[in-house]
């Protein structure tokens, strides 16, 4: 009977014990691991490590619980009224870095969360996947232009230097002296150059030309 009621003691210290650490709150800094985030009525389940990857996001401060007061649902949830759709690949991309859409998916829709949540390097990739397909769209085989300059032979070097962006050196042809200063002839030259130009299908070239510098 002695050993039974030790037994029995010693389960209600264990008891008592578990009890006083839940009443002591947890010290300052140390919050959860989990976080519950109610999406537009969807539960999703992460870690604040996730959270916090973007230091800037809403979703970082919001768990960091400083500046943003925000409402819990029952669970304890945070809530947050944007589409649930839209907020798995954001989840998804502070896990593991990657942006992965079904095919369906439109990339304005991730855009507009990745804003309204404020990360940074997703709506930098988002905007460039979505240049990408804009310009694959619309691109059209270049054209190319072509422009005869005419200098004298001292000219040369200065003019080819100074040739503005885009424009590429062709050929160069020497039409013999048309000049004479006192004794000195001046070869003339005519140089040629080219430029591509691409055409969207609007019918605006989408660089404007400019004019090489003589």
């Amino acid at each position: 009977g002695v050993r039974m009621r030790m037994e029995g003691r010693e389960e209600m210290q264990g008891a008592v014990g578990l009890r006083c650490t839940w009443d002591i709150p947890p010290p300052a800094g140390t919050q959860a691991k989990w976080v519950r985030l109610n999406v537009g009525g969807t539960v999703f389940l992460t870690t604040r490590q996730t959270l916090c990857r973007e230091q800037k996001s809403f979703l970082c401060r919001l768990c960091q619980g400083e500046e943003l007061q925000s409402d819990r649902d029952e669970t304890g949830a945070y809530l947050i009224d944007r589409d649930p759709t839209y907020f798995g690949p954001i989840l998804n991309f502070l896990r593991h870095g990657k942006l992965v859409l079904d095919k369906d998916m439109a990339e304005e829709g991730i855009l507009e969360e990745a804003e309204f949540y404020n990360i940074g390097p997703l709506i930098r990739i988002i905007k460039d996947r979505m240049e990408e397909k804009d310009y694959t769209v619309t691109q059209v085989p270049p054209k190319h232009v072509y422009r005869v300059l005419q200098c004298q032979e001292e000219e040369l070097t200065q003019m080819v230097s100074t040739m503005s962006d885009g424009w590429r050196f062709e050929q160069l042809v020497n039409i013999g002296s048309s000049y004479n200063y006192g004794n000195e002839d001046q070869t003339e030259f005519l140089c040629v150059v080219s430029k591509e130009l691409y055409n969207s299908p609007s019918g605006l070239s989408s660089e404007p030309s400019h004019k090489a510098k003589v």
